[in-house]
């Protein structure tokens, strides 16, 4: 049987346990959040989107 989940939530989910560990504080997190937005705006998201898809081909493939 194969799972199948979103990267956003995903790494949504990590960030919430790193939040709620306390590696990561919510200053951080809102910056790093803001940052990802800002980066998917840009030119480099279809490069970053193709990349994960490698990413998550390669993963599956195992």
């Amino acid at each position: 049987m194969a799972l199948s989940i979103s990267a956003a939530v995903l790494l949504g989910i990590i960030v919430f346990v790193l939040l709620k560990g306390g590696y990561v504080r919510f200053g951080s997190m809102l910056a790093c959040s803001l940052f990802g937005f800002t980066l998917a705006a840009t030119g480099l998201a279809p490069i970053i989107n193709s990349g994960l898809a490698s990413l998550a081909g390669l993963v599956a493939s195992l």
